[in-house]
C-alpha cells in the first residue's frame, strides 16, 4: 500500500499577518507552508528536531517560491497542502493555499531542504537511508 505524502492544515487569517495593504504580507505564506510542511512531517512519523538529536543530521531549507495568485485577507479561512515530491539528494515539497469557501487558489510553492552533517556542517549528497524510508521513498 502507498503511503499517503500529501497533509492540509486549515488557517484563518489573523490581524497581525496583515501588511499596510490590508492582505497577508508576503512572508506569512512562508510561515503557513512551515506549519504544513511541519504536519506533513509528524503525519508521516518523522520528528527532524528529533533525528538532529539522534543522528546529528539537520535539514536546512535551501530553495524556496511562492507564486501569489489572490491575496489573502483578514479572517479569511484556507486550506494549506503540502505534498512531498521527493526524497533522494534532497527533500523536495510542494505547496498549495486555497481559499475554503470556493476553493480559489491563492498561492502555489516549493521549499527544498538538504542534509547536513553536524557539527562538521558537511552538505550529504543523498537523504539517510532511514529518513528515506520513513517518508516512504
Amino acid at each position: 500500500m502507498q503511503q499517503d505524502k500529501t497533509c492540509e492544515c486549515k488557517f484563518t487569517v489573523p490581524f497581525h499577518d496583515l501588511d499596510p495593504m490590508q492582505v497577508v504580507w508576503h512572508g506569512n505564506y512562508f510561515k503557513y507552508f512551515d506549519i504544513t510542511r511541519d504536519a506533513l512531517f509528524r503525519k508521516l512519523g518523522v520528528d527532524l528536531y528529533q533525528v538532529q538529536r539522534d543522528t546529528k543530521y539537520i535539514f536546512p531549507i535551501i530553495r524556496t517560491s511562492i507564486k501569489h495568485v489572490f491575496p489573502l485577507r483578514f479572517r479569511d479561512e484556507f486550506i494549506c497542502r503540502a505534498t512531498l515530491k521527493e526524497v533522494n539528494y534532497k527533500i523536495s515539497i510542494t505547496f498549495e493555499i486555497r481559499l475554503a469557501e470556493d476553493n480559489r487558489v491563492s498561492a502555489r510553492g516549493k521549499s527544498e531542504q538538504a542534509a547536513i552533517k553536524i557539527p562538521e556542517m558537511e552538505t550529504m549528497l543523498r537523504i539517510p537511508d532511514d529518513i528515506r524510508e520513513a517518508l516512504g521513498f
